[in-house]
């Protein structure tokens, strides 16, 4: 994977959004940070009772697997249409890498017994811009939950550092995705026209309300199928660490956030809705009292 340091973007020209110049660069970031790891070679470590017990229990394999199978679908989907080469190339990439987290999460089931039920039948979007937006800024919800969650797996040894280690590159791909996906939102509305660009912004709106009626379990059939219950990335936080409070989980994905996606050229957009979020939340949240002497 290629990076670079900060110290070196830095100091580069300012970046025009929407130019073929932006283009380029988030498409060519994608594509220079590729990880040829191979999910079927990966040994999976072996687990004492209570990690495989506390594995086993966490309630995120069912619609985890569902999830990456259908964002694999819709990005593809959308990058079929796509007449620009580079663009076009990135897209499969991404799409690429979403069939991969779904082999590696399938992998990991089947090593160690879990049991996922029966798998609903892909049905495919009538809009396929839309369901590509949906997947976009859905991800942008769960990689900044993700982020944190993962590093209190990491902190609280709950779960073999090896185990945890393997999802890494998974957890790294989906930063760069999110990256991905929101710079091209950018570039892409500022290629429209403004009556254009009204629309487009209202179809984001449109987008985020939508999410935060499924969020909240109130999703109906909106012509993508029945919601499902995506609430995991908040709720699992019991399940990788021990007495984290809700500041304290936002504090860890905040920090998170910055570090992953601190990583690149900082002339790229950086999702921000959620993060923002996530600041005025904490804002009203108590200071969690001093531990006694």
């Amino acid at each position: 994977m290629k990076i670079g340091n900060s110290e070196a973007r830095a100091t580069r020209a300012p970046l025009r959004l929407g130019s073929d110049e932006h283009r380029d660069l988030f498409c060519r970031t994608l594509l220079s940070t590729f990880n040829p790891y191979k999910p079927a070679v990966i040994d999976w470590p072996k687990l004492d009772d209570d990690a495989l017990r506390r594995l086993t229990s966490l309630p995120i394999w069912d619609i985890a697997v569902q999830t990456e199978e259908k964002a694999s679908r819709r990005v593809q989907a959308f990058a079929n249409g796509v007449t620009d080469p580079l663009l076009r190339e990135a897209m499969e990439l991404n799409a690429f890498e979403e069939g991969r987290h779904r082999h590696v999460l399938a992998n990991l089931v089947s090593a160690y017994g879990i049991d996922l039920c029966p798998q609903e039948e892909y049905r495919a979007p009538r809009d396929i811009e839309w369901a590509f937006m949906v997947t976009g800024f859905s991800e942008c919800v769960d990689s900044f939950f993700a982020f944190g969650l993962f590093e209190l797996a990491r902190r609280s040894g709950l779960f073999p550092g090896d185990l945890v280690d393997t999802f890494e590159p998974v957890i790294h791909e989906e930063g760069r995705h999110i990256l991905f996906f929101v710079n091209w939102v950018e570039w892409r509305r500022r290629k429209l026209s403004l009556l254009q660009r009204l629309w487009f912004d209202l179809r984001i709106a449109a987008v985020w309300i939508y999410l935060g009626w499924e969020r909240i379990g109130l999703a109906r059939d909106l012509g993508d199928g029945p919601a499902q219950d995506n609430n995991f990335t908040v709720t699992g936080a019991g399940s990788v660490a021990t007495n984290v409070t809700l500041r304290g989980l936002i504090d860890v994905c905040l920090a998170e956030n910055d570090r992953r996606l601190g990583l690149y050229d900082p002339r790229l957009v950086r999702p921000n809705f959620i993060p923002n979020l996530a600041r005025i939340v904490r804002r009203f949240l108590p200071v969690a009292a001093p531990a006694a002497a």
